[in-house]
This record gives structure tokens, C-alpha cells and sequence, in this order.
């Protein structure tokens, strides 16, 4: 490992260049004649935060199995999420930017059916769903039906790193329980809510705080954590 140059040597994601292949875009920082670093990230519209990052692996400085065992869930209400990433050191901003990886990708039916038909136990839908998105998921993930099939985290761009995540949130389509609550729980008002209003009118702010720099360090000897 050349950790000194690790510790000198910079990349920076770029939209610059998207080439023939629009859903991937790679770029390489070259260390020597032998080694190259590889950054990419997927975004089919060639959107998305840039940040500068070392190269190297960032590396923590204690290891906690309970930690890594205890992530986020899609059913955990604001309290647990708003603890779970302060054990962490994470704050609020952190909480409501991270989210926003949920503007990629798909989540199963099954992490949705209790919003549709028994939120909380009551045998009712969850009353913050967008009545005409809940028809639609309703469709998607019927009663008793595959558990296993996906549907979009973000409903009209689900390949693209945008804003749009928090623009559903502002209108009660957030998918999952986990989503919602950051701006339509009652404890999310003063506190997550106002964060998610600030993301869905800027995607730059939006970008700035999900880019904000990784717990970690690059280690000079990989075998230990440095020293001081």
C-alpha cells in the first residue's frame, strides 16, 4: 500500500464525460505506471453529487459488531432512525441526506404492504399515503400477493441521483414508512421536516450534504490504526 500518496492524491467524481454507456460513468486516477484508483457511480442521466475523496480505503478506528448489526429499517419510526445514526455520529442533516440514496433503486412489495393495509395494526392504510399513489401501489402489491416484487423507490426517476425523493415526500408519496415519517410525522415537524423542504427545492443542497466527507481515516500501516 503507498499510504503516502494515498494521503497526497485526490479524485473528484465528474459528469464530464458520460461516453457511449450513459448508465455508468468511470473515471480513473492514475498513481503509478502500475496501480490505478477507479471511482464510478451510476446515474443514467449522468446526474449526481461530486465530491473529493483520498484515495484508499477509509478505514475506521473501532470495529463494533452490535453497530453493523443494528442498521436502519424501513419500519423503524423517526426516534429509533434519528438514535441509530447518532450512535454513529450522524446528525439530522446526515439523516435526511443518506436517505436520499432511496432516489435510486427498488424496495420488495413486502416492505410496503402494512402502509397499504395495516398501518400500525389498525387494519387500515397508512393515512399520510397519497390516496392516488396508494391506488397505484395497491396494484403493484395487492393483498396476500408475491412479497418478492419491486417497485420503484422513486417513482418517475428511478436511475437518476436527483432531488425528486424529497419532491415525493412533500407530496405524501414517499414508499416506505421509513421515507414518509422524515416529513409527515409529527415529530419530524422543526426537525427533519424543514431538512427535507430545503432538499426538494435544491438539489444542490441536496448533493453538498449527501457529499459530506466519510467517518474514517487512511491508514499508514493497513494492519493498525495510525498513530496520534
Amino acid at each position: 500500500m503507498m499510504c503516502a500518496l494515498f494521503q497526497q492524491e485526490h479524485v473528484r467524481l465528474s459528469s464530464g464525460v458520460c461516453g457511449t454507456n450513459k448508465r455508468t460513468v468511470c473515471r480513473a486516477a492514475k498513481l503509478d505506471k502500475k496501480t490505478h484508483a477507479h471511482v464510478c457511480i451510476i446515474s443514467k442521466q449522468c446526474t449526481h453529487p461530486k465530491w473529493g475523496i483520498l484515495l484508499g480505503r477509509l478505514d475506521g478506528r473501532t470495529a463494533n459488531f452490535t453497530g453493523a448489526s443494528n442498521l436502519p429499517s424501513s419500519f423503524d419510526n423517526l426516534t429509533v432512525l434519528e438514535k441509530k445514526f447518532r450512535d454513529v455520529r450522524l446528525n439530522t442533516v446526515d439523516l435526511v441526506a443518506l436517505s436520499g440514496a432511496h432516489t435510486f433503486g427498488r424496495a420488495q412489495c413486502q416492505f410496503v404492504t402494512d402502509r397499504l393495509y395495516n398501518f400500525s395494526g389498525t387494519g387500515r392504510p397508512d393515512p399520510t399515503l397519497n390516496s392516488g399513489y396508494r391506488a397505484f401501489l395497491a396494484q403493484r402489491c395487492p393483498l396476500n400477493g408475491n412479497g418478492s416484487v419491486l417497485t420503484n423507490l422513486d417513482p418517475t426517476t428511478p436511475d437518476t441521483f436527483d432531488k425528486n425523493y424529497y419532491t415525493y415526500l412533500e407530496v405524501n408519496r414517499g414508499l416506505l414508512d421509513s421515507d414518509q415519517i422524515l416529513k409527515s410525522a409529527p415529530e419530524a415537524q422543526g426537525v427533519t421536516a424543514p431538512i427535507v423542504d430545503q432538499f426538494a427545492r435544491s438539489q444542490d443542497a441536496f448533493f453538498k450534504s449527501f457529499a459530506h466527507p466519510s467517518m474514517g481515516e487512511i491508514r499508514c500501516n493497513c494492519r493498525k490504526v495510525n498513530d496520534g
